[in-house]
């Protein structure tokens, strides 16, 4: 099956980003990357507005559909201890990019832009719920695991992956048992 003419302009732009940043993103620059015409795009994304919000929602859906990959099912399924696993797995992967970092900083400066990546993490790292040590520590352990995914982003100093993983399993190690979700779970669910 051939990849639909928006997933091809999305990944297209993901690439203009890679080489020119958030400002190289024009209706010529994304069209010539993809092969396509003004026209072709403009049928998909009527605006550079639309087609931003298309990158933005594209990457989160990437990203969501990797925790629901490390986690083994979706967020709604898993307890608040998977969840927290699996942002801290998904985190020291060493997937990241600095096309991912450039749009999520540009993605703050737009509501519009930053909801996608604040719908995942809502769904993902909802904690609300606990004493006050808990929610400490899950925080500790989410911002060092955003840190981590921000070092392999920027990558002016590689980490060997065998660091890298010994500082997911020391993460890993960091969740409390008592992990809430921010969700409580219905029995039969």
């Amino acid at each position: 099956m051939r990849p639909s003419n928006r997933n091809k302009i999305l990944d297209a732009a993901i690439r203009v980003v890679h080489r020119e940043g958030v400002t190289g993103i024009t209706f010529e620059s994304v069209a010539l990357e993809a092969g396509l015409t003004r026209g072709g795009m403009l049928y998909h994304f009527p605006s550079r507005d639309a087609l931003l919000l298309g990158i933005h929602e594209h990457l989160a859906s990437q990203w969501e559909a990797l925790l629901e990959q490390v986690a083994g099912k979706p967020a709604h399924e898993a307890s608040g201890q998977e969840r927290i696993a699996a942002y801290v797995q998904a985190c020291t992967e060493g997937t990241s990019t600095r096309v991912e970092l450039q749009l999520m900083l540009e993605g703050t400066t737009s509501p519009e832009l930053a909801a996608p990546w604040a719908d995942v993490l809502s769904r993902w790292f909802p904690v609300t719920e606990g004493d006050d040590d808990t929610l400490a520590a899950m925080w500790v352990v989410r911002l060092a695991a955003d840190g981590l995914w921000m070092h392999e982003s920027l990558a002016y100093i590689p980490m060997a992956a065998r660091m890298r993983q010994r500082i997911g399993r020391m993460l890993l190690e960091m969740i409390p048992k008592k992990a809430t979700s921010g969700q409580s779970k219905k029995k039969g669910q």
